[in-house]
């Protein structure tokens, strides 16, 4: 293949694959995003009830944590896509309607299963985070008159979030990459667009390697952004030797 051809397959327009890899790695933002921001509510929660005194919800969390990391992500999100589906059928059959063509958005399947994935992780970070600071701080606020829901969120989750961001860094880039998972459900995310043109145009290496490219380049953004975040999160902080 010559580099003129290369050129050709990857360019924009009737003649080439470039809108739809771009338009894939927009739908592939997009998943990751709305992933994140599930997932950071969630995990949230989580760590919450891993924390809690109610042996019930740290049995919860626990058995949620040893499920999720026990399982294969790819596993996972088909048992998202088809149990999701399967739930909704039968909830709609039990008051007398046909849902036999009803089928749950790939989209919303593929969000929940990253999420279902991304909160097993983002709760140990988050833990960490309330455990690393100062029980000091919180006993201050209180004598301060502050009240327990007044402590957390004025003293301890803002610095629980200068130790979250990098491990949640770290888990944005696994979710960035793991969102080609979504491709198993037939997502027209950024991998699988990259399959159907080398499929069509039988030139594999081309496809995936502007597929990998791009990637790259979303991780990298994302790397970049990461490190600015940590810097932000810890201005006003004195050097610790």
């Amino acid at each position: 293949m010559t580099e003129q051809s290369v050129f050709e397959l990857l360019s924009l327009g009737d003649r080439g694959w470039g809108d739809e890899l771009l338009a894939g790695a927009w739908l592939t933002i997009q998943l990751a995003l709305c992933a994140l921001a599930v997932g950071l509510v969630g995990g949230l929660l989580l760590a919450g009830a891993k924390l809690s005194h109610i042996r019930a919800l740290r049995w919860f969390a626990d058995t949620y944590n040893v499920i999720i990391r026990g399982t294969p992500e790819f596993l996972i999100l088909l048992m998202v896509y088809f149990g999701l589906e399967q739930a909704v059928r039968s909830i709609i059959a039990v008051f007398g309607y046909d849902a036999s063509g009803f089928e749950v958005p790939k989209f919303l399947a593929a969000v929940l299963g990253l999420s279902v994935i991304f909160i097993s992780y983002a709760s140990e970070v988050f833990r960490g985070a309330y455990l690393a600071v100062p029980p000091g701080q919180m006993e201050a606020a209180r004598a301060c008159g502050m009240s327990t829901a007044q402590a957390f969120l004025r003293i301890r989750l803002p610095q629980m979030w200068r130790f979250a961001i990098p491990g949640l860094g770290n888990l944005w880039m696994v979710l960035l990459k793991d969102t080609s998972l979504a491709a198993v459900i037939a997502l027209d995310d950024l991998l699988r667009q990259a399959k159907v043109a080398s499929e069509t145009t039988r030139e594999p290496l081309v496809f995936y390697c502007a597929a990998g490219l791009i990637y790259l380049i979303m991780t990298g953004l994302s790397d970049v952004m990461r490190h600015r975040l940590e810097r932000s999160a810890q201005r006003g902080m004195g050097r610790q030797s």
